[in-house]
């Protein structure tokens, strides 16, 4: 009897499955669960339908071409094969590419972006800026050889020949387009001379509009200084690009026509602006001229002279009242003044010892009024008009 390890019976199966015609290349229509994305960039999730489920992966090498983001609970078409794993021994599908059920990827990773990016707030209209009415230069990023730029240049040339356009050429369709794109935007703004930015493409198929539905390139349009008009393909067509410019227009011809403003409006607009201000300007001539007319015929203006004749007139002779009313004010209180002084004069003991009285003082200077308490020698001073005495008492007493 031969014995066998499980990882000899597991490795056997293992080769079994893997070298079934049926079972290296199928197609499995089926609902995921249990969807997880690992770090590794590996894809794990669950196929089921309503009576089965199998095991699947993804690994990161086939995940990263997808278009979309699986997710737990959507139908999908998967492409792979079944094959052992060997540690656990159960069969699992490993996947090497898949499709939405019924839709295609693109249409799904388009409404994946949509929904996210809208989430996020980024096409809310307060975001938008606003298209310059009178540029000076264009900046035009698309394809250098296809009919957008030529319906661009001849719609621009056609409309107002002052406006520049500067063409930046750019991939607008294939793997590198949507970098090549993002870099355009970014080198414009760096350049800060365009005042507008057109940024399409012709018509064509979802596929061939996909570098518009990047989300590298719409967070660039986003970030852009300079107001983005997007004109990709035709009018039916709508891109990520499209909800995220300052302004959409339904194919390049019309952008072009959003962007340039065309020379004989600009001219109407001018002749209009300027009959406005001329009638503006009349109009003040005219109120101010009647204004004018009213005061050179008022009574005022013309009889000016008489008025200042007759205020000086008036004015002088209020000075001379006031003249003469403080003149008398004067006099009266001069008067007034020498009568004080004459009192005072005449109640000056000055004045009174010019008469031939006399004021004496004891020793320290106080002035006597009687004989109490001055003694025989005490000395006294004597005030007269015109000098003093000094005196030594001889006899004292009432």
């Amino acid at each position: 009897m031969k014995v066998y390890t499980v990882s000899q019976i597991n490795n056997y199966i293992k080769k079994i499955l893997e070298n079934d015609i049926f079972l290296t290349d199928l197609y499995i229509e089926a609902e995921i669960s249990n969807f997880k994305a690992h770090g590794s960039g590996h894809l794990y999730f669950t196929l089921k339908d309503n009576g089965a489920a199998i095991n699947t992966v993804m690994f990161r090498s086939n995940a990263e071409k997808l278009k979309f983001m699986p997710e737990s609970g959507m139908k999908v078409v998967a492409r792979g094969y079944i094959s052992l794993y060997e540690k656990t021994g159960q069969y699992q599908l490993y996947v090497t590419g898949m499709e939405p059920a019924g839709i295609g990827a693109l249409y799904m990773a388009y409404e994946q972006l949509r929904a996210r990016l809208e989430k996020a707030g980024v096409f809310d209209p307060k975001y938008k800026k606003p298209i310059p009415k009178m540029p000076k230069t264009v900046a035009v990023i698309t394809s250098p050889t296809g009919a957008a730029v030529r319906d661009i240049i001849n719609v621009t040339g056609r409309r107002n020949s002052n406006v520049e356009i500067v063409i930046v050429p750019v991939l607008v369709q294939g793997e590198n387009a949507a970098p090549d794109i993002v870099k355009a935007i970014e080198m414009v703004n760096r350049w800060g001379k365009a005042d507008t930015i057109i940024v399409g493409r012709g018509g064509g198929s979802i596929e061939d509009l996909w570098a518009f539905n990047e989300e590298i390139v719409a967070r660039a349009i986003f970030n852009s200084q300079i107001p983005v008009i997007s004109a990709v393909g035709h009018e039916t067509d709508f891109t990520i690009a499209d909800f995220i410019s300052d302004m959409r227009a339904p194919t390049p011809s019309a952008a072009a026509e959003i962007a340039v403003p065309e020379g004989n409006a600009i001219n109407d607009r001018v002749i209009n602006l300027y009959g406005r201000i001329l009638k503006n300007a009349e109009s003040r001539i005219g109120e101010n001229l009647n204004r004018y007319r009213y005061c050179v015929n008022s009574y005022g203006f013309k009889n000016f002279s008489n008025t200042v004749f007759d205020n000086q007139i008036y004015v002088s002779e209020l000075y001379g009242k006031i003249y003469d009313k403080l003149n008398n004010d004067i006099s009266k209180k001069r008067l007034l003044l020498k009568n004080c002084l004459d009192n005072i004069e005449n109640k000056s003991p000055l004045n009174i010892l010019r008469r031939g009285y006399s004021l004496v003082y004891d020793e320290k200077g106080k002035i006597l009024d009687s004989a109490d308490g001055i003694k025989t020698n005490d000395e006294i001073n004597i005030r007269l008009n015109k000098g003093n005495i000094k005196a030594r008492v001889t006899e004292a007493g009432e």
